[in-house]
């Protein structure tokens, strides 16, 4: 019952500040169940992902509800493309576990693509902000969603700061606006691994009693955060974002020497 309590902690915390940012709150959950290594790799990543699939939801309606307006075309080209890099992702990363007799190899194969995503984010919105692509072509929209799909669920991260950078990059998409395409983009590729997992090796090595603290603190976690996004500015937003990138960096570093320890 204790592991459950401390997942509802984490998640409840990670993905409040996942919807004020658009990380999703996986890029936290993920480093920090790791750290605590109650589970196998491919229990976390399949907790995470609940997590902030439950905490997309809940925050894409928020969002909505707050008045934000959203251009559907785009909504639904990335959409469509995360649905297959979801599906894509989760593939590989099955793959990986099955290539290496070890975990940890896959989890520092995890951790290392990870903090590059982190840097390039981190970078981007630092000091390349005002910068874009201003790429339109419909095609670009279904590529990105693919791409963001594919390293989200590959990573276990649902999606992370990448998503929000790179939305801001290729698009010149404002970072409160990129934030909510960016939960959309989670919901769809999340909603793929699920699927795929539901059809392939199915839920039954995972302990499912924990979904009972996932999922609450999830919709708690969503609904407090994409609350709070809606009355802070885009420079606030900015800064957590920032802050967010650093905490997690340190603690991917921390735990990618752990394995070797």
């Amino acid at each position: 019952m204790y592991i459950g309590i401390i997942y509802f902690i984490v998640i409840i915390l990670a993905n409040t500040v996942g919807a004020i940012s658009g990380m999703g709150g996986g890029v936290i959950i993920k480093p920090v169940l790791d750290t605590l290594h109650f589970h196998p790799l491919a229990a976390i990543s399949f907790y995470s992902s609940v997590a902030v699939f439950t905490m997309s939801i809940v925050s894409t309606l928020r969002q909505l509800k707050n008045g934000l307006k959203l251009q559907m075309p785009i909504a639904v080209l990335v959409s469509l493309g995360s649905v297959i890099g979801g599906i894509s992702g989760n593939s590989v990363f099955e793959s990986l576990l099955r290539l290496f007799s070890d975990e940890k190899y896959v989890q520092l194969i995890q951790i290392i693509l990870t903090i590059v995503t982190l840097v390039f984010a981190y970078f981007y919105t630092k000091i390349g902000n005002e910068r874009s692509l201003r790429l339109s072509r419909p095609i670009w929209y279904v590529i990105v969603g693919l791409f963001l799909g594919f390293i989200s669920t590959l990573l276990g991260i649902g999606g992370g700061p990448i998503n929000v950078a790179l939305l801001m990059l290729c698009f010149g998409i404002p970072i409160k606006e990129a934030t909510v395409y960016s939960i959309i983009t989670i919901f769809f590729s999340q909603a793929a691994k699920l699927f795929t997992i539901a059809q392939t090796t199915g839920f039954g090595r995972f302990d499912l009693a924990i979904l009972l603290y996932v999922i609450p603190a999830a919709i708690l976690g969503g609904f407090v955060g994409a609350l709070i996004s809606g009355k802070v500015s885009s420079e606030r937003v900015t800064q957590v974002f920032q802050l967010v990138i650093l905490l997690v960096l340190l603690l991917n570093l921390w735990n990618g020497v752990q394995l070797f320890i």
